[in-house]
């Protein structure tokens, strides 16, 4: 099964299931779904940091400061944290990425998702997937917030992490 075959939960404003459909369906028509995005650092602190291949479906060759990806149909937003962590970061036996917020990010004439956003450490060696991973390294907080104008990045990701400074300003 392609990835635009893979069945999501299609959701309201309120993130209640309302429907499924294929992804690329979803994508096309710009049906409202679930995503997570989840911010791995390593021992030191860093920030994985990656560019997505340029056959990605959503954002071709983009900078992203998280993995992740949608929620399939029945999934829990926790799993698919789990899930999308170790499968983009290559890894298995991450820990359970921690829960932080939810938002509905307004992707424009892409449509609206729901997006929740976790945090993991990730002290064991990646390997990301070719597919998924153009380019990666784990970065220092204060190199990420330098690469925000120089690098073109994922619009929904900078979203979150932009809501994820202002989370952790609250304390």
């Amino acid at each position: 099964m392609s990835a635009a075959d893979e069945i999501l939960d299609i959701v309201d404003e309120n993130d209640q299931v309302i429907g499924q459909s294929p992804r690329g369906e979803a994508y096309a028509r710009g049906l409202r779904h679930r995503c997570v995005f989840i911010q791995a650092r390593d021992a030191a602190g860093r920030i994985f940091v990656h560019r997505r291949t340029p056959t990605k479906l959503v954002f071709p060759s983009l900078h992203d400061m998280f993995v992740g990806g949608v929620v399939g149909t029945g999934e829990t937003y926790d799993d698919a944290a789990l899930r999308e962590a170790e499968e983009e970061l290559g890894v298995s036996g991450l820990p359970r990425p921690v829960p932080l917020f939810k938002f509905l990010y307004d992707g424009g004439a892409r449509g609206s998702w729901w997006s929740a956003v976790y945090e993991v450490r990730c002290d064991l060696p990646v390997n990301p997937q070719v597919e998924e991973v153009a380019w990666h390294d784990f970065l220092p907080e204060d190199e990420v917030e330098r690469r925000l104008t120089d690098w073109t990045w994922v619009p929904d990701g900078l979203a979150a992490y932009e809501r994820l400074k202002a989370y952790r300003a609250k304390g």
